[in-house]
């Protein structure tokens, strides 16, 4: 099947904010400006396209990342050639909210740009800072959108300044608002300086005209802030900047583009998606400033056998390497895998290899997505997003390739979960259904985790947040008919040593015929924080036999499971296996398990345990008048106050508080300032329990 859309007509690009930014607003927005949809869906009549979970439209929040397709022709294209100037854009809308941060991960993972939303009245909130890091993480080129400037209280250029100061000095404004709150009219384009104006039921037609009087001298200090940073990206523009040479709208545009693929500068724009101001601009920009496949460096994969590096460009004709960011079941067609296409081409009725499992897995119905509907296609090429119909062994991570070029792709690393309920099917007819729901969610979720509690049989769900298994609980009583019984929420604590010492643990049982024997000494040690478990293999002369060291590992790991002093995971230890001994015709796997098994919870106790809880990074906001019963209320929570600030007349509280003690905090902040309070609330670390908590959770675990 013939390209239609040469790659560098092709945008990849997710739309990410702190919860309430606008995100689905803007996405609805580009679908109606975009033909994809022929009437505005609104998140508050819960009427979006992209929210099209039931959940998602009753609570006015996005859950899942939604993909869609849609294809744009810039604004100031005129004449008859305008189908040559279309340009083709795979979007996805992501969750704001930090309980669905995998959702965010995942997407950036395999997207080649973003547009990041603001709140013209908050600008930088807390989880703003998080989509930002993760952004920067993946190296994502990014444009900012300063949204809802029509708003009470809007300011364009504190949410500006707010971009400088807390996630990145390289902003650079394209754009000044034309009035704002009830007088907010249009925008201003520092490049070619115009202002743009947006009339029609929709603001689907945009014209542009002279800048106002009343703004040149404004919009000629703007610009020239704009030169001066661009200009410092190119020593031909430079040069012309300094002599004071006219710098034209192609060379500008040029410059801009580069710097934005090489991280180096980002473009902020500006409007009201609500007010249908300013969204056909952005979209120009995607155009403009992102990348297309072409300008992202080519994916770095290894070989599954050898593990030697191997490189996949974006190229048709390159052996085929995709990688599965999304599992997702839908309720008409089952099981769906989202995947990005980096090398190649794969057509339905094709068979390729799953370099993680090694598996041949043949592609059936390829379908692209829009938000819940399907379209169906029968060949998806290099750069593209799709989603395969019915691969039930690829889940999010895995790799999917050329069965005679196999390459395997990065994995996805998702944060651990840490927080846990308890769960029950309610009747007899439940429990077969339950054991279904929790598998095909879990599938769907790599942050959501089941297990079963050994002593008392019952199963255990855990996830990011109260949210998050709310609404996972939620899912399984209306998409998989499960009614469940929960329990109340619990931390998700963790273990760990802080001293070095050295242990020896010794399996030997004799009983009759062929005895067992396993023998090893084992060094624990503490890592930092978040550094999970590192095991080293220190045997030298094959006083172990290497077939049994495996076997050692897999026993530590095991031990690791049930910490010393309450029972909870050990983490962030690095055990050496350095010596021990074994028996010609006793010795086995088995045995030298035990034996790791034994000899890291008898090391573990002398290496001075503690217990770690969850910290969370809170952001409450309220009104001036309760800002001394907020902070007293969080000091009785063993909060840490980091710092505090003003936004209108309302009071900013940036804390660190454990998890423990928010539970119920939504109720209690509610009375406190008569309902009119809020917070965010996302992991930030693991930190040591204080001494006289200690015992009460050892208790609470009896």
């Amino acid at each position: 099947m013939p390209r239609v859309y040469p790659l560098e007509k092709c945008r990849n690009i997710g739309i990410i904010a702190h919860i309430d930014a606008g995100k689905t607003t803007v996405s609805e927005r580009v679908l109606f400006y975009t033909g994809i949809s022929h009437k505005i869906g609104e998140v508050h009549e819960g009427a979006a396209i992209m929210d099209w979970m039931d959940q998602e439209r009753e609570r006015g929040i996005t859950i899942t990342s939604a993909a869609t397709t849609c294809f744009w022709t810039p604004v100031e294209t005129s004449g008859e050639n305008r189908a040559e100037h279309e340009y083709k854009i795979n979007i996805i809308d992501t969750p704001g909210h930090i309980d669905f941060t995998a959702e965010v991960q995942r997407s950036l993972r395999v997207l080649d740009g973003a547009v990041v939303v603001f709140d013209g009245v908050a600008g930088v909130e807390a989880q703003s800072e998080t989509v930002w890091r993760q952004a920067d993480k993946f190296k994502v080129p990014r444009i900012c959108f300063i949204n809802k400037l029509d708003r009470m209280g809007a300011s364009f250029e504190s949410s500006f300044q707010s971009i400088i100061d807390k996630l990145t000095p390289n902003a650079v404004a394209i754009q000044i608002p034309i009035g704002l709150e009830d007088e907010f009219q249009g925008v201003i384009n520092l490049i070619t300086m115009q202002a743009a104006r947006f009339s029609g039921e929709h603001g689907e037609k945009v014209t542009f005209e002279p800048i106002p009087d009343n703004l040149k001298a404004q919009a000629a200090e703007w610009r020239e802030k704009l030169l001066d940073k661009v200009a410092a990206e190119d020593p031909i523009l430079m040069e012309k900047f300094l002599n004071g040479q006219e710098i034209t709208t192609q060379e500008l545009m040029t410059v801009l583009r580069k710097s934005v693929i090489d991280y180096k500068l980002v473009p902020v724009f500006c409007g009201s998606a609500l007010k249908d101001k300013g969204i056909q601009l952005v979209l120009d920009a995607v155009v403009y400033y992102l990348p297309c496949p072409l300008d992202m460096p080519p994916i770095i994969g290894k070989n599954p056998k050898t593990g030697e590096p191997l490189e996949r460009h974006p190229d048709d004709n390159e052996p085929f390497a995709g990688l599965a960011f999304k599992v997702a079941t839908d309720p008409f067609v089952g099981h769906l895998t989202y995947f990005r296409v980096y090398s190649g081409k794969v057509s339905a009725g094709s068979t390729v290899l799953n370099a993680i499992t090694g598996d041949k897995v043949r592609i059936g119905r390829i379908v692209r997505m829009h938000a819940n509907h399907r379209e169906e296609i029968q060949e998806v090429l290099a750069g593209d997003l799709a989603a395969v119909i019915g691969l039930n062994d690829v889940t999010t991570g895995h790799t999917l390739c050329d069965i005679d070029n196999p390459i395997l792709l990065e994995e996805i690393i998702f944060p651990e979960p840490v927080i846990s309920i308890r769960i029950e099917p309610k009747t007899k007819a439940d429990q077969e259904k339950l054991g279904l729901a929790l598998k095909k969610l879990a599938e769907e979720d790599p942050t959501f985790r089941i297990k079963s509690d050994e002593e008392t049989g019952d199963t255990v769900i855990s996830g990011m947040g109260e949210l998050h298994l709310e609404v996972l609980v939620e899912r399984m009583r209306r998409e998989f008919k499960v009614e469940a019984n929960v329990g109340r929420p619990q931390v998700a604590y963790k273990e760990t040593v802080t001293a070095l010492t050295e242990a020896e643990g010794k399996y030997v049982r004799q009983s009759g015929g062929r005895g067992q024997y396993g023998h090893v000494w084992l060094r624990i040690e503490p890592m930092e924080r978040g550094k999970g478990f590192e095991f080293l293999d220190e045997i030298k002369g094959g006083i172990i036999p290497r077939e049994y060291i495996p076997a050692v590992e897999k026993g530590i790991k095991e031990a690791m499971e049930r910490g010393v002093i309450a029972g909870y995971p050990m983490v962030d230890m690095r055990v050496a296996l350095y010596d021990g001994s074994f028996h010609e015709v006793d010795s086995s796997e088995a045995a030298f398990k035990i034996a790791g098994s034994m000899c890291l919870q008898d090391g573990s106790r002398r290496a001075k345990p503690i217990l770690l809880e969850p910290i969370m990074k809170l952001e409450v906001i309220i009104p001036a008048d309760y800002f001394g019963d907020a902070i007293g209320d969080l000091n009785s929570k063993r909060g840490k106050i980091s710092e505090t600030s003003d936004r209108l007349n309302m009071k900013v509280i940036q804390a660190d508080v454990p998890l423990a003690e928010m539970f119920g905090y939504a109720t209690s902040l509610r009375s406190l300032t008569q309902g009119r309070g809020s917070f965010t609330m996302e992991f930030n670390c693991y930190q040591k329990v204080p001494e006289n908590i200690v015992q009460t959770i050892i208790e609470g675990r009896k």
